[in-house]
C-alpha cells in the first residue's frame, strides 16, 4: 500500500510518500509546498491544493493520511490551518482516495512510541524507519510521521470497524 501523508500549513505543507510492504516500511519521496505569504490567502489554498493535486497525480498514492488541527490560541492561526487542512483533504477526495486524519498525539505515539515526543526524536526515529540519507526538512518530516502512522495503523482500523460492525449485528 503507498500512503500519501500530508502536514497541512497555510505557509509550508509538507508531504512524504511511504510503500509498506509487510511490515516493511519504504521511503519514496518527501517535501513541502511553499506558499507567498504576499499573496491573498485565497491564492495560497490555490498552490497548496495544486500542489498537492501533482504529487497524487505524480506516485498514485492508495491513502492519504493528513495531520488533524492541534489546539492553537490564536483563532486566526486556528482557522488558517482548518482551510489548509480543507485544501489538502479535497486534493485527496478528488482524486477518489480515502482520507484518514490522526492526531499529534496518534502520529508520535505511532512512529516514537510516546504521544509526547519532541520533533527531534520523530525526525530520528523516521531517519532510522525509512533509511533515510538525512533528516528530512521538519514540515516534510511531518507528513511522513503521518504517513507511517497511517501505514502501521491500516490492520488496526480493519480490526475496529469489523468488531464494531459485529457488535452491531
Amino acid at each position: 500500500m503507498k500512503v500519501l501523508g500530508i502536514d497541512p500549513g497555510s505557509r509550508i505543507t509538507g508531504y512524504g510518500i511511504i510503500i509498506k510492504e509487510g511490515n516493511r516500511l519504504i521511503h519514496v519521496d518527501n517535501g513541502a509546498i511553499f506558499t507567498d505569504a504576499k499573496l491573498d490567502f485565497p491564492l495560497r489554498l490555490q498552490r497548496i491544493y495544486r500542489g498537492l493535486t501533482a504529487v497524487i497525480e505524480q506516485y498514485r498514492p492508495d491513502a492519504v493520511a493528513v495531520e488533524d488541527i492541534f489546539f492553537a490560541t490564536n483563532v486566526q492561526s486556528a482557522l488558517k490551518l482548518g482551510q489548509a487542512r480543507g485544501a489538502a483533504i479535497v486534493a485527496g477526495v478528488n482524486a477518489g482516495l480515502p482520507v484518514h486524519e490522526y492526531t499529534a498525539l496518534q502520529v508520535k505515539q505511532a512512529v516514537v512510541g510516546h504521544g509526547r515526543a519532541a520533533k527531534d526524536q520523530v525526525q530520528k526515529m523516521l531517519k532510522a524507519l525509512l533509511n533515510l540519507p538525512e533528516v528530512a526538512q521538519e514540515d516534510a518530516a511531518d507528513a511522513l510521521a503521518v504517513a507511517v502512522c497511517h501505514a502501521n495503523s491500516i490492520g488496526l482500523n480493519s480490526l475496529l470497524r469489523q468488531r464494531l460492525k459485529d457488535t452491531r449485528n
